[in-house]
């Protein structure tokens, strides 16, 4: 799996439903409103490099009230929730 962080900047009238519009994009799987920078912040996640030029350059940039982007593409993913899973065991607590 393929993870690209895209900073998303918005007609700022429109972020709402930009960030909607985003969200339903096959690819993208949370939109985070955000103070800062830039307006909005995609996770996009998919299974070939190729697949980011489809769901970041041929749609996400194409959704109306999006003025710019700026994508990142991670080498690794680090969460609590996948460090939970490597060490589960999947015992119940008896």
């Amino acid at each position: 799996m393929i993870s690209a962080i895209v900073l998303i900047n918005a007609e700022v009238d429109r972020i709402p439903e930009v960030a909607q519009a985003i969200a339903e994009l096959d690819g993208v799987s949370e939109v985070y409103s955000v103070a800062g920078d830039v307006d909005l912040i995609a996770m996009v996640r998919v299974r070939a490099h190729e697949d980011l030029a489809d769901v970041i350059a041929d749609r996400l940039n194409k959704v109306d009230g999006v003025t710019g982007t700026s994508t990142h593409i991670a080498f690794r993913t680090y969460s609590r929730h996948d460090l939970e899973a490597a060490f589960s065991l999947g015992l119940d607590d008896a």
